[in-house]
């Protein structure tokens, strides 16, 4: 039986310990917020300071070598736009003259000549040609121009 109130003595000893650690715990975060606190007043005072200043004293003002130098980057702009254009109806020219002319493939006599037979997917002429209508491989149109 000592050992029963050995160990309940022990547990409650425990039980004190852990107690007085966390009041130290929430002492140290109690203290931490108040600094937070005053940091965050400071921060808000430094804010209004600044914007007392800037109502009196408007930003400033754009100089004469700012303005140059938005002109330029609008042109730049408007230059790159007229480019995007350009190689976009290049693109579009080169797609159709890649995609859209058949080349003609020359059959074997076996082949029936009906006009505009379709085989598998091909169509045939009347002089026994078979012509395949080409199409891109990527339905995607983020392909990139073929190099020359």
């Amino acid at each position: 039986m000592p050992k029963k109130v050995k160990t309940e003595k022990h547990i409650e000893d425990r039980v004190l310990e852990n107690l007085i650690e966390l009041q130290k715990v929430h002492t140290n975060l109690a203290e931490k917020f108040d600094k937070l606190s005053k940091e965050i007043s400071n921060l808000l005072s430094l804010f209004e300071l600044a914007a007392r200043n800037f109502s009196k004293h408007p930003a400033l003002k754009a100089s004469e070598g700012d303005k140059e130098f938005l002109d330029k980057i609008d042109k730049l702009l408007e230059q790159n736009k007229t480019i995007a254009k350009g190689l976009t109806l290049m693109e579009d020219h080169i797609r159709k003259k890649v995609y859209s002319q058949p080349a003609p493939i020359e059959t074997h006599a076996e082949q029936p000549e009906h006009a505009q037979e379709i085989t598998e997917g091909r169509s045939t002429d009347q002089e026994g040609l078979i012509t395949e209508e080409y199409s891109p491989s990527m339905k995607s149109n983020n392909r990139p121009l073929p190099r020359f």
